[in-house]
């Protein structure tokens, strides 16, 4: 049965929220055979511009179900990271039993095959760019990135000489980061 840390930011969890959370999070134990002993750590963060987000992140032994959704209606966030919470469980049990029946091995050792494919498969590199930096300042590298169409631009700060990076973030502004030579 999983175990509950509930925080707020901007929002007083009151003991409605705190119940629909463990409701709609319950639901993903039905997907274990034999729930395991986990503590889903849940964040609701409420925003001036009337936005929710909802982060949930569950360690379980063979992997790490993590979400985060944002909308207008905080219960609307709280559904919506749960079924991504239950599309990633689905997937990760595909690739289980798909894996029992070509190696019939039990499903635990299949998952411990799969968590360290999993962490292979995160660390290969599968396409190599090369770049030359251009110097620019930053308002022109995001004009830059925008006519790629990027989240993301890579230039020489034409002020610092250094290598420096614009993107763009989730709330659809524009972050820096400036890079220290030692």
């Amino acid at each position: 049965m999983f175990r509950y840390n509930v925080r707020g930011e901007n929002i007083e969890v009151t003991e409605a929220i705190r119940d629909y959370v463990e409701k709609k999070v319950g639901k993903l134990e039905r997907y274990f055979t034999d729930v395991p002993d986990a503590t889903a750590h849940v964040n609701l963060k409420v925003y001036t511009e009337k936005t929710a987000k909802v982060e949930v992140t569950i360690p379980l032994p063979y992997l790490v179900l993590r979400a985060e959704e944002t909308s207008p209606d905080l219960y609307a966030s709280i559904d919506l990271v749960v079924d991504k919470l239950e599309r990633q469980i689905r997937k990760f049990k595909t690739k289980i039993n798909r894996k029992a029946r070509e190696t019939s091995l039990p499903d635990r050792e299949v998952a411990v095959l799969m968590e360290e494919e999993t962490d292979d498969a995160e660390l290969e590199i599968v396409r190599t760019k090369r770049l030359s930096l251009k110097p620019m300042g930053s308002e022109e590298a995001v004009l830059q990135m925008n006519m790629l169409g990027h989240n993301f631009f890579i230039f020489e700060d034409a002020e610092t000489n250094g290598t420096s990076i614009v993107y763009r973030r989730k709330d659809g502004k524009y972050g820096l980061i400036e890079t220290d030579v030692d």
